[in-house]
């Protein structure tokens, strides 16, 4: 095998640029939502249907929901806590989930609406040919071409964060060949009206209630957050008129039109009719601003700032040579018959950092359960923040893709949920100087359990029954630190974030008969399982205590607190938070050979259920380790077993993950293939998943989710940095046997470059952007490798890992590290970067 050499030198500053064709590219135009191509930067988003005279562009903005609950809070909660409690320890699920669902539950989330539709309508002059439209990833615009009478036109639509305006350029090659008519329209309350001759202005109300169970749609203006969209066209060669509420363009030779849409939403804690933002007023102001320049300054502004960030990561898979050139929805159909070009991977791998850049940017709100994309009055799930899986998926690829910055709208809404989630806490369970979220969020930063009180018969203790949302958001703030260095934001903003998360964790906790600490009530989201009761008879259950995913997320949030405290020298809690750590609930296997997902071995009722809930120890947690656990790895793979490689969208993205810690390459690429497998619209489906024609993931129906959890399942097949060490290539499946990635990040702030070819890397670069020791493992021997693990001589305290937890019935396994795996230890300075070669 190949010897390297290692090389030092200073990184005096990376950037990285990517010559390959990313593009989602169509012969067609979209003939249903999930075929138009998404938009954003951040606030705004547009999904473009590519129709050559009637296009139409579907508009959303990220603050437009229906109104606040006044009372979401449920004091009768506090009152039954302990009657539930002595029903789970007696056995008796049934009692314990009728008490929960008569008197803790609350009100449903408020619903995310659509902002409204921009449609253009030109002239008809004869037949059209030649059509083509596209979404280029490395520009983040959109184009329509096709020619019609000898005439060529080409729209090209962008939506600017710095402008924050959404840019269309409509061209002809032939003098004074466009004709065509520009209005705004929307499924809300709305009024529209010219305001001179080239501008058009829209004001609406959103709903204040949409229904979950049923149709209703209520408008109450005292409620109703107002909504408004500007809209200008310019033209070259040509008049604009306005007539009504459209505005018509005459034998213009190119059009620039300009949008900006905003609503009256000021905030979790402001009214938004009586103390909103003046929507109106920024519209104008974004639109003067935005048309005192050039469409070419909007352009250039618009990508240089998109690709700062999307440029920073390149992947490539197999033979670039064998890309073949036929449209995106052809390619997606043809993959399960024929994978052999992995363009399309390499596609959808970038469309995820993509969707992540356009759903998420700084000063704005974070990505929903649709990132901001919504045609829907009554979304599915009401496209909140469903906060038990979807909205932490949502994040996964964002720290070790390079986008680090996205993250900022997850951080700011945790701060904002804690204000509630104090509330919440000591109302609902008498828990003060603490915080908590459970499943469900909205932009009103809601924290209680929903299922519609005691009157909706469907809500269910199985979702509802679930305070530990805040717990898991922790990680995330742990993860931007340990991603990142950043002591300010460990400080400042994570650390008392996480010390409320603490001490509601030690203050729900129980200290059970068996003489661990547990939680309950407890579920495993959105599952249920089989017991016999009392009487001999076989039920179903719901709620029960020490569920496996509640004790590997709160040893999660400890073991991070800890460590947290190490950084920052602080010693509060630290004592208990010790002694709660070794006297959790610990693993268990079932007689399957799975790992428990409940506290006892119940049988399940769906075998195949689509969350793996129980797993969230071997990802996204690190309490299971490959090169450590064994025996808990074993029964990982069990329960993976179990469960199936089936599922809905985002649950086989998780599995993407999961078999990548388990270091299964060719399972880990087979579920990622299996969630590539094309679907065409349908209704709400618990199971099948797939993609759309437009890459989007399909539930079905549309989450974004199973989006970035795909590219956080391609990124973990590469690279895994979580259990102290930085792991090269440590699950790639056989048909990625040659290949080069640059720019993903590790934990302890490296970022890495290299090029594998027959499963052996080729060239390595490490950029160690704080310093700091690493201990890096690879297959492939090196200069002053090991087969022997080594030991850093300085511990770097962002890569740390907990200690090992106990399990029960655990099996014999072999411990023993693969013969193929070699070590090197890097003393790395900030700045610098190292080359193997």
């Amino acid at each position: 095998m190949k010897k390297f050499v290692l090389l030092l030198f200073m990184w005096m500053g990376i950037s990285f640029s990517y010559a390959g064709d990313l593009k989602l590219w169509y012969e067609r135009p979209a003939g249903q939502w999930e075929e138009a191509l998404p938009l954003g930067n951040g606030r705004l988003g547009a999904m473009v249907y590519g129709n050559p005279l009637d296009e139409v562009y579907q508009l959303n903005e990220e603050s437009l929901w229906t109104s606040k609950v006044d009372v979401w809070t449920n004091p009768k909660a506090k009152a039954v806590l302990p009657a539930i409690r002595d029903a789970i320890n007696r056995g008796d699920y049934e009692t314990a989930r009728v008490l929960w669902k008569g008197n803790a539950h609350g009100p449903y989330t408020s619903r995310y609406e659509p902002l409204g539709f921009l449609k253009i309508r030109t002239e008809k002059k004869g037949e059209v040919k030649n059509f083509y439209r596209d979404l280029d990833l490395e520009t983040a615009t959109s184009t329509v071409r096709f020619s019609m009478n000898g005439v060529q036109y080409v729209r090209t639509s962008f939506i600017s964060y710095p402008n924050q305006v959404m840019v269309v350029r409509y061209k002809a090659n032939r003098p004074q060949a466009l004709s065509f008519d520009a209005s705004l329209d929307c499924d809300l309350h709305f009024d529209v009206q010219s305001i001179s001759n080239n501008r058009l202005r829209l004001t609406g109300e959103a709903p204040s209630y949409v229904g979950t169970r049923d149709a209703t749609v209520t408008y109450d203006s005292a409620k109703g957050m107002r909504f408004g969209i500007d809209l200008q066209v310019e033209a070259k060669g040509g008049k604009v008129s306005a007539n009504g509420n459209v505005l018509h363009v005459d034998r213009a030779s190119e059009v620039v039109i300009l949008l900006s849409g905003a609503t009256s939403y000021n905030g979790t804690d402001k009214d938004p009719v009586t103390k909103g933002k003046d929507y109106v007023a920024f519209n104008e102001q974004t639109l003067s601003k935005a048309s005192s320049q050039k469409y070419e300054e909007l352009l250039k502004a618009h990508i240089a700032d998109y690709q700062e960030l999307f440029n920073r990561v390149t992947l490539k898979i197999g033979d670039e040579k064998k890309k073949d050139n036929i449209p995106t929805d052809k390619r997606l159909e043809a993959f399960h018959q024929d994978d052999s070009n992995q363009h399309l991977v390499e596609l959808y791998f970038q469309f995820g950092r993509y969707l992540t850049i356009a759903s998420s940017r700084p000063g704005c709100l974070p990505s929903n359960l649709q990132g901001i994309w919504n045609h829907h009055i009554q979304p599915p799930w009401g496209s909140n923040y469903t906060t038990n899986i979807n909205t932490e998926m949502n994040y996964w690829p964002a720290e070790v893709t390079n986008l680090s910055e996205c993250t900022e709208p997850l951080h700011s809404f945790i701060e904002k949920l804690t204000v509630n989630g104090r509330e919440t806490a000591e109302v609902n369970y008498g828990i003060k100087d603490a915080w908590l979220a459970h499943h469900n969020a909205d932009v009103w930063a809601q924290t209680c359990p929903t299922g519609g009180y005691d009157w909706d018969v469907k809500g269910s203790v199985r979702w509802s029954c679930w305070p530990m949302a805040g717990i898991w958001f922790c990680q995330h703030l742990w993860e931007h630190y340990a991603f990142t260095g950043d002591r300010a934001f460990l400080e400042q903003k994570a650390y008392p974030i996480m010390q409320g998360a603490v001490k509601f964790a030690l203050a729900w906790m129980q200290k059970d008969t068996s003489g661990y600490w547990v939680t309950s009530p407890s579920t495993s989201p959105e599952n249920n399982f089989y017991y016999v009761d009392e009487t001999g008879k076989k039920r179903t259950g719901e709620v029960t205590k020490a569920t496996t995913m509640d004790m590997s997320l709160v040893y999660d949030l400890l073991t991070n607190y800890l460590q947290t405290s190490k950084i920052l020298g602080k010693d509060e809690l630290c004592t208990e938070v010790n002694e709660r750590l070794a006297k959790l609930y610990p693993f268990h296997v079932g007689s399957k050979g799975q790992l428990q997902e409940w506290d006892k071995d119940f049988e399940d009722v769906d075998p195949q259920h689509r969350h793996v809930s129980h797993l969230f120890g071997l990802y996204p947690g690190k309490q299971i380790l490959m090169k450590r656990d064994r025996a808990a790895i074993d029964a990982c793979k069990q329960s993976l077993a179990i469960r199936g490689d089936g599922g809905t969208g985002w649950a086989m993205a998780w599995k993407i993950s999961l078999w990548a810690r388990l270091q299964d390459g060719n399972h880990a690429y087979k579920m990622l293939r299996n969630g590539l497998k094309y679907v065409n619209v349908t209704g709400v489906v618990m199971k099948g998943g797939g993609t759309y024609a437009n890459l989007f993931d399909a539930h079905p129906p549309f989450q974004i989710d199973g989006n970035f959890g795909g590219t956080a399942g391609i990124a973990e097949m590469l690279l895994q940095s979580h259990d102290g060490e930085i792991h090269l290539l440590p699950a790639l499946p056989d048909v990625w046997s040659s290949g080069s990635v640059t720019g993903l990040r590790a934990r302890g702030g490296f970022v890495i470059d290299m090029t594998w070819k027959n499963k052996e890397i080729t060239s390595l670069k490490i950029h160690s952007t704080l310093g700091g020791s690493c201990i890096v493992r690879c297959h492939t021997p090196l200069n002053g490798t090991t087969t022997t693990m080594p030991t850093c001589s300085e511990e770097n305290p962002m890569m740390f890992v907990g200690n090992v937890t106990p399990i029960v019935n655990a099996k014999a396994v072999n411990v023993s590290q693969p013969a193929d795996t070699y070590f090197i230890t890097l003393q790395t300075e900030a700045g610098k970067s190292y080359t193997l070669q």
